[in-house]
């Protein structure tokens, strides 16, 4: 069993945070990078985030599990049919790889390589039916395994999605589908990180983990509101950003909230730094 499911099903508040793969074959940086972070049980790898190439994720989270880093194994269902995605799960398992954050991903058009064909043979909830199954002892077309992997397999949600229903539709056909654990998407507003728990908590029992990202700038709060699906940063805090001397130390301050926003309705967090690993301690310290 994983230190995250073991924590979660502890009732421990947990931390974890995010690497991704080098654009490149010497994967040293990103190693150093998942090695620095503090107080986190375990690191996000990234499965060619926003749709650009980089190293597969199947490699560096390897590499992280024989440096003693835990890795969540992220795959998305763009790039690869269900043949690639049973044989790079089975694959990880083999390696000793548990966790695993399963997700459609987003189209390939929005990436650097806008004239790759997505795949999407499966879409997230049909890849958490295929983890079951691989589980249970066969593959998706009913064949028996010669030994069956271990998972602790979760999924994504976006708190700040309309129509609000839909969303919640498609989480609990996640959480039906054997989601263990759900991530969400960035969320900067506690109103939609406590409507989304309250109707969470009448549906299931799976613990969420809520997504706190760093903002740097008003400009970066922009780009995510015009570009990011599922992400909305409430205009009262592009003010705050705006009016701010050192809009870095604002965003600081907005993720703590948030993270004390989370302490509260959630059962962990998960902090994207991009870059800024040095300050995890600090949006942490008043948690």
């Amino acid at each position: 069993m994983s230190h995250l499911q073991q924590q979660l099903e502890a009732n421990q508040f947990v931390i974890t945070a995010e690497v991704a793969p080098p654009k490149g074959c010497n994967p040293n940086d990103a190693l150093a990078t998942a090695s620095s972070f503090e107080l986190v049980t375990a690191v996000n790898v990234t499965d060619n985030q926003g749709a650009n190439m980089r190293m597969t994720p199947l490699i560096l989270a390897a590499l992280m599990h024989q440096q003693g880093i835990e890795p969540i194994l992220q795959l998305t269902c763009r790039d690869r049919n269900r043949l690639a995605l049973q044989s790079d799960l089975l694959g990880a398992a083999a390696i000793g790889i548990e966790n695993l954050l399963l997700l459609s991903g987003d189209h390939a058009r929005f990436g650097d390589h806008p004239e790759a064909r997505s795949v999407f043979d499966l879409d997230s909830v049909q890849l958490l039916q295929a983890v079951t199954g691989l589980e249970q002892g066969h593959d998706l077309a009913g064949k028996k395994l010669s030994a069956a992997p271990a998972f602790f397999p979760g999924a994504a949600v976006s708190p700040a999605s309309e129509p609000f229903e839909l969303m919640m539709q498609k989480c609990i056909k996640k959480a039906a589908a054997g989601a263990r654990f759900f991530q969400t998407q960035a969320v900067f507003d506690e109103g939609h990180l406590e409507r989304f728990m309250n109707a969470a908590q009448a549906e299931f029992d799976t613990p969420v983990i809520a997504g706190i990202l760093l903002l740097k700038s008003s400009r970066m709060a922009h780009f995510l509101n015009d570009n990011i699906p599922g992400v909305m940063v409430p205009q009262e805090l592009i003010t705050r950003l705006e009016n701010s001397e050192d809009p870095l130390a604002e965003g600081l301050c907005i993720a703590r909230e948030m993270v004390v926003s989370a302490r509260n309705h959630c059962q962990g967090v998960h902090l994207m730094t991009l870059g800024r690993e040095d300050l995890i301690p600090e949006i942490l310290a008043v948690s």
